[in-house]
């Protein structure tokens, strides 16, 4: 399982985990019933902390996403993907809105803000 961390991003690495691999269960890149990598593995392979992987286990199983199976390890849980949908959008909707208020301060046209969510939108990553 490939995940990407930013040291640089300010955002904390056990998020930056959690929200891969919430992404990976959305695209059905993981699927419902597969084991993950257990916690020491997982941190071995993204040279982090136990404590890192586990806070972003802790973190998918509180939000629904992965079961706990004691002393068999986690498993990606049945999604409601309309539900984790809805979820994710009204993030989006939460970061557009400070996007919105932020280019209404500074005089930013709307026309502004659209090409430069297009080219970030098109951009590989």
């Amino acid at each position: 399982m490939e995940i990407i961390i930013s040291n640089s991003s300010g955002v904390p690495i056990y998020e930056q985990i959690k929200e891969q691999i919430k992404g990976k269960i959305l695209s059905n890149e993981l699927q419902a019933g597969e084991l993950l990598p257990s916690i020491r593995n997982l941190a071995k392979d993204l040279r982090c902390s136990v404590i890192t992987t586990k806070n972003a286990y802790e973190g998918l199983v509180n939000d629904g996403y992965v079961t706990n199976v004691p002393s068999k390890g986690f498993y990606v849980a049945e999604v409601n993907k309309e539900l984790a949908y809805e979820e994710q959008l009204n993030k989006i909707e939460a970061l557009l809105d400070s996007v919105v208020d932020i280019a209404k301060m500074n005089n930013i046209s709307k026309k502004t803000i659209n090409e430069v969510l297009d080219i970030l939108y098109e951009e590989e990553k």
